[in-house]
C-alpha cells in the first residue's frame, strides 16, 4: 500500500542467455560430428514420436499436444518453459550396446533442443536458434559396450516462450523393450484430514515407480507404495487411482477409491465474517491527499477495517509503533477516546478492526530473535491499547527476501522469514481462535513465484521473488484472509503460461485462479504451492485512479467476480474451477473510495446485496 503513487521496477537478472547458448552451440557442434546412414534393418524406436497419442510414452514438465501447428499428422507437441523449468519432454528407449543411432525431429520456435543422454559414450544434442517454420534437427551417437537404454529428449530455453516439436524418431537396431508392469492392486485410503488423503497400495513386480491420479488427473509420482495427496478442499469428495511405471511404460490404472475430506479446522477467525466481505484500509496515521476519515464515519458496508499503518522504529528493531494522524495533517482527527469508542462500536456491529504493519514506508526485517520478540510485544501492546481484533501483514519493499541457499518454500531457513512466522504464531497462540490474521503481499512476492523463487538456480535473480510463499504456507491454517495487491504490478505469468497485465478483469482472474488452484514454484512440478480455500481469498484492487496503478472500472470488477464465482464473463483466461465461496474484495483504500463518492463500495454492495 502506498502513501503516494510510486511505480516500482523490479528487473530480474539471469545469467546472460547469449553466453549460455553460445556454449551450448559449441558443445553441440562438437558432439554431433558422428554421422552414418541407418541400416536397412534398423527401425524407428521412438514411441509416439508424432504425438498422435497425446503424450503417451513421454514425460513432460510443461507439455501438451495441439492440432496447430503440426509437421505431419493431426497433432504435435507444444511445451512452454517457465521459471527454472525449460519444458523438457523425454522418453527412455531400449537400445543395443555398441550400435549406431540417428536421432531426428522437426521443431518450431526459439532455442529448441533435441538430444540423447545415457548413451554410454558421448551424449549428444543439437538445437535451432530460431525456427519460425518447421526445421529438422538431426544428430547421431554410438552406444557404449554395455548400454541398453538411452533417453531422448527435447526442451526449450528459459523465458523464451513456447516451442513445438513433431515427428521425432530414433533410428537404429532395436533392443529388448520389455513390457509395462501390471496395474497396482490393493489401493486404499488411510488417514483423511481437511486438506489431505493418505493412500497405500500393493507393490507391483518390475515397477520402478508409481503415478497417482486425483479425479483423473496425474498429481504426483512416487517410488514407494504410499503417499499423501495434499492441497485438497475441506468437505469435498475425491477419487483416486494409481498406475505402475517402468522403462517400458505405464500400466493401466488401478481400481478407484474415493474419500471425502474432513470439515476444515479453526480457520483463524474467518467463520464469523460474512460469506462475502469487503475489506478496506483506513488512513489512520496520515491523510495522503485523500483527506482524513474518522472511524465513526466509515460506512457499515466495510467488514474488515485495517488501520494503516504500524511502522518500526528502525528497519531491524522489530519495535512497531502506531501513531495517530497529527492535527496538522488531519484537522478533523478525533481524539484517542473517540477513536477507541468508534472501534468498539464497529466491533459491536460485527466488524473487525486490525492493525496493519508495514506499508510502503514501513520496512520490517526481523533478522534476529530479539527483533522477533520485540515485534510480538510491541504489536501486542497496540492490539491491547485499542482493543483490536488482529493483525494485517503488509510487508513490502525489502522487508522479505530469501537467502541464496533457501530454495524450499515448505522449509524456509532465512531468518527474516522464520522469525516472522514464529512471531505470528506466538501472537495467534496468545489471542486464541478469534485472532484475525490477514496478509496483503504484492504479486511480486506471491504469483511471480510461479516463474522465479529467490535468487534462482544459477543466482542473479531478485531474492525477493516469491518470498511471501513460505510465510503464507507456514501460516495457512491460521490465515483468515489473503488479499494480494493486484495493482502497482508488472506483467505476471499465469497458469496458462501467458503474461497478464493490469487494467482489466483478466489480470484479477488469472492472479486469483493461481491462489485457488495452486502452482509449481519456479516451474518445479515436484514443488507445488497448494491452493488456498476460497473463503481465505479476497481480491485486492485500487479504489480509484488516485489510489494506485491498475484501477479497473466497476464493470471489470463485476466481470472478475462473475468469472470466479459463476464461470461467466471469463474472457480469454480459462479458470481451473469455480469458487462461489470466494470471500470478497479488498481495496486501497477506504479514504480514496470516499474521495471517489464510494464507487468501489457501492459496486460491492450491488453485487453481493
Amino acid at each position: 500500500m502506498e502513501r503516494a503513487r510510486v511505480e516500482r521496477a523490479r528487473p530480474l537478472a539471469r545469467r546472460p542467455l547469449v553466453t549460455l547458448l553460445t556454449a551450448a552451440a559449441l558443445a553441440a557442434s562438437g558432439l554431433t560430428a558422428l554421422t552414418s546412414a541407418a541400416r536397412a534393418a534398423d527401425a524407428d524406436l521412438a514411441r509416439n514420436g508424432g504425438f498422435e497419442s497425446a503424450l503417451d510414452g513421454w514425460t513432460c514438465t510443461a507439455g501438451t499436444t495441439v492440432t496447430s501447428p503440426v509437421h505431419s499428422g493431426t497433432t504435435a507437441l507444444k511445451a512452454t518453459p517457465a521459471g527454472a523449468d525449460n519444458a523438457r519432454c523425454a522418453q527412455t528407449v531400449s537400445v543395443r550396446p555398441d550400435s549406431q543411432y540417428t536421432l531426428s525431429g522437426y521443431v518450431q520456435g526459439t532455442y529448441v533442443y533435441l538430444g540423447a543422454s545415457g548413451t554410454g559414450t558421448t551424449d549428444v544434442s543439437t538445437w535451432a536458434q530460431s525456427a519460425p517454420a518447421w526445421q529438422q534437427l538431426t544428430t547421431t551417437f554410438r552406444t557404449g559396450p554395455s548400454t541398453t537404454k538411452v533417453t531422448i529428449y527435447t526442451h526449450g530455453w528459459y523465458g523464451t516462450g513456447a516451442y513445438h516439436a513433431d515427428d521425432i524418431s530414433l533410428t537404429g537396431p532395436g533392443g529388448e523393450t520389455g513390457q509395462p508392469p501390471a496395474a497396482p492392486g490393493g489401493l486404499k485410503t488411510g488417514s483423511v484430514t481437511s486438506s489431505g488423503v493418505a493412500l497405500s497400495w500393493s507393490p507391483v513386480p518390475g515397477a520402478t515407480g508409481y503415478a497417482v491420479y486425483r479425479d483423473g488427473t496425474k498429481v504426483s509420482t512416487v517410488t514407494g507404495t504410499s503417499t499423501t495427496v495434499t492441497g485438497l478442499t475441506p468437505s469435498t469428495a475425491y477419487s483416486f487411482q494409481v498406475t505402475a511405471v517402468n522403462d517400458a511404460g505405464e500400466s493401466a490404472r488401478s481400481a478407484t477409491v474415493t474419500a471425502t475430506t474432513a470439515q476444515r479446522p479453526d480457520d483463524g477467525g474467518s467463520s464469523d465474517l460474512p460469506a462475502h466481505a469487503l475489506v478496506g484500509y483506513l488512513h489512520a496515521s496520515f491523510a495522503n491527499g485523500s483527506g482524513y476519515t474518522r472511524m465513526a464515519d466509515v460506512p457499515d458496508s466495510w467488514d474488515v477495517i485495517d488501520l494503516a499503518f504500524g511502522e518500526p522504529t528502525s528497519v531491524t528493531s522489530g519495535d512497531i509503533r502506531f501513531e495517530r494522524c497529527p492535527v496538522a495533517e488531519c484537522p478533523n482527527v478525533e481524539s484517542d477516546a473517540e477513536f477507541k469508542a468508534a472501534i468498539k462500536a464497529k466491533q459491536a456491529a460485527g466488524k473487525k478492526v486490525l492493525i496493519s504493519i508495514g506499508g510502503q514506508n514501513g520496512q520490517v526485517q526481523l533478522t534476529t530473535t530479539a527483533a522477533r520478540d520485540k515485534f510480538v510485544s510491541s504489536v501486542s501492546a497496540i492490539i491491547d491499547e485499542y482493543g483490536l481484533d488482529g493483525l494485517d501483514i503488509d510487508f513490502e519493499g525489502h522487508s522479505l527476501s530469501l537467502n541464496a541457499d533457501d530454495t524450499d518454500f515448505k522449509n524456509p531457513k532465512t531468518p527474516v522469514i522464520v522469525n516472522l512466522v514464529s512471531a505470528v504464531k506466538t501472537l495467534k497462540a496468545k489471542y486464541g481462535a478469534d485472532f484475525v490474521l490477514t496478509m496483503a503481499p504484492e504479486t511480486f512476492f506471491v504469483q511471480l513465484g510461479y516463474q522465479y523463487y529467490g535468487t534462482g538456480k544459477w543466482g542473479g535473480q531478485d531474492p525477493r521473488a516469491g518470498a511471501y510463499l513460505p510465510v503464507i504456507h507456514a501460516l495457512r491454517d491460521d490465515l483468515t484472509l489473503l488479499h494480494v495487491q493486484d495493482y502497482n504490478s508488472g506483467p505476471i505469468m499465469g497458469l496458462d503460461n501467458q503474461y497478464h497485465s493490469m487494467g482489466g478483469a483478466d489480470f484479477h482472474i488469472a492472479m486469483t485462479d493461481m491462489l485457488l488452484t495452486g502452482f509449481p514454484v519456479a516451474g518445479d512440478a515436484n514443488n507445488v504451492f497448494p491452493p488456498l480455500r476460497p473463503d481465505q481469498v479476497a481480491i485486492g484492487m485500487p479504489a480509484s485512479t488516485n489510489a494506485g496503478n491498475g484501477h479497473v472500472s466497476p464493470a471489470e470488477v463485476t466481470k472478475t467476480l462473475n468469472c470466479l464465482t459463476k464461470k461467466s464473463d471469463c474472457g480469454s483466461y480459462a479458470t481451473h474451477g469455480t469458487w462461489p465461496a470466494l470471500r470478497g474484495l479488498m481495496t486501497w483504500s477506504i479514504n480514496w473510495d470516499r474521495y471517489s463518492n464510494w464507487e468501489f463500495q457501492k459496486n460491492f454492495d450491488a453485487y453481493f446485496g
